[in-house]
């Protein structure tokens, strides 16, 4: 009654937040193993979009029927969703055993410990354990990774803060994560350099708002912000490679950040920069604190830094009230920016954000009809973008080995773009230089310049 499989749906917060849960449990003695081996499925849930709601909640429903075969089967839903719906989710999913909040990860170990010692006595399954309350620092507890085996881990996630301040229209994470908290630097830089010392090569900051790290809590240091501040204290780490951060907000890109990308190399040529809409009308609505000028002179700033940056972007089609003219100013914006690649969403009604109360909601066929053409002219754009790199040779960290065909590795470019090249795994974790021979919308293929 020990192995535990668990599933994730969403972010990379949420793949993180299920790492640092596995690496609890396999210290408190449990094994994490695949789906049909586990006594105990855990369903690490989102709440951004109405459809991983509703994916999470089928799991779960269908995993309550595997009961009826195996009546010690222990269910839980842990996360964005468990903290969004509450215990209204038990009247549709009765028979859960866990129902744990995002500040409560942390507490799994000791909630299963406490359940599965009821099982060893002959009293009645006890009710659905619940833990939404909020808990002071546990933005703190997100810090253990889980890495079976004795393969490193080139690439790692650090989670250096949780919660969001900015109150989107549209977004429902300030409920399921609360408000900003950050952890301290000198934890983050510790947690990195055990990373470092087993084998990471590259490290992704993570927040909900990643570009507020520490605004309220840590002062400003030499004109710099302590995000910028942590940023070089990473760099300074020898065997780091490259620091990657996500998902950031175009208002917390001060002159300091701006900077960093053309006196920090290991940040790379890439950044996300979410713009979510190019019409200034709908993003006051979204209540985004900038305007379409504001993002394009951000945008000419980051390449006067960096000239060789590679961007992407989140865009939302379809939010209420969203007009013709409103897409169309969306549509030049991102033609005129040329993101290089783009996280693009339909609007997903979130009920308990002012969106949701908004007159003039889009039909679902409009919206799907300006997704599509977005999603157009972003493949078109990567295409060309990716066809200029043929012939080209670029440095490329080598993270894992590709899953086919056999023999290959893939990495990653300094601009975040995924190559497949044949070469032997002992290069894992190196920076290798690799010449382009052929592209695709998704992924370039290459091959090892080795030295005469």
């Amino acid at each position: 009654m020990n192995r535990v499989y668990i599933k994730t749906y969403g972010c990379q917060m949420n793949e993180r937040d299920s790492e640092a849960v596995a690496s609890l449990l396999r210290a408190r003695g449990y094994a994490i193993v695949e789906e049909a081996e586990a006594d105990i499925i855990l369903l690490n849930t989102c709440a951004v979009r109405d459809l991983a709601e509703q994916k999470a909640i089928g799991k779960a429903a269908h995993l309550n029927k595997r009961k009826r075969h195996q009546p010690k089967l222990v269910v839980g839903i842990l996360g964005c969703m468990a903290q969004n719906r509450g215990t209204d989710l038990l009247d549709r999913l009765p028979d859960l055993d866990l129902l744990i909040g995002t500040q409560k990860f942390h507490r799994v170990p000791d909630h299963l410990d406490n359940l599965l010692a009821t099982f060893r006595g002959e009293g009645p399954r006890p009710a659905t354990v619940v833990d939404l309350d909020p808990e002071a620092g546990s933005q703190n507890e997100i810090r253990g990774h889980d890495s079976p085996g004795e393969e490193a881990q080139i690439s790692a996630y650090v989670s250096i803060m949780q919660g969001c301040n900015m109150h989107c229209t549209f977004c429902i994470v300030p409920k399921t994560r609360g408000e900003e908290r950050s952890r301290p630097i000198d934890d983050i830089l510790r947690e990195a350099e055990e990373l470092v010392a087993h084998g990471t090569r590259e490290i992704t900051l993570l927040g909900q708002i990643v570009t507020s790290y520490g605004r309220r809590e840590f002062p400003m240091v030499d004109g710099k912000t302590p995000f910028v501040q942590l940023l070089e204290k990473l760099h300074a780490l020898p065997q780091l490679h490259r620091i990657r951060f996500t998902s950031p907000h175009p208002s917390g890109f001060k002159s300091d950040l701006i900077a960093a990308y053309r006196d920090l190399p290991k940040l790379g040529e890439y950044v996300h920069l979410p713009v979510q809409s190019g019409s200034d009308r709908i993003l006051r609505a979204m209540n985004r604190p900038y305007t379409r000028d504001v993002y394009l002179r951000l945008i000419e700033c980051l390449r006067e830094a960096q000239p060789k940056l590679w961007i992407s972007t989140d865009i939302i089609v379809g939010f209420p009230g969203e007009t013709d003219e409103d897409f169309a100013a969306t549509r030049d914006l991102f033609t005129t920016v040329g993101f290089d690649m783009a996280y693009l969403f339909k609007y997903s009604t979130r009920t308990g954000t002012p969106a949701a109360e908004m007159p003039d909601q889009v039909p679902a066929e409009v919206a799907e009809a300006r997704h599509t053409e977005l999603i157009a002219l972003l493949e078109k754009r990567s295409m060309a973008r990716h066809q200029e790199l043929v012939g080209t040779t670029l440095e490329v960290l080598a993270q894992e080995t590709a899953r086919r065909p056999a023999g290959r590795l893939q990495g990653r470019t300094r601009g975040y773009r995924k190559v497949f090249f044949d070469a032997p795994a002992r290069l894992l974790g190196e920076l290798v230089d690799v010449r382009i021979t052929s592209a695709t919308v998704a992924a370039l293929n290459g091959e090892v310049v080795t030295s005469a």
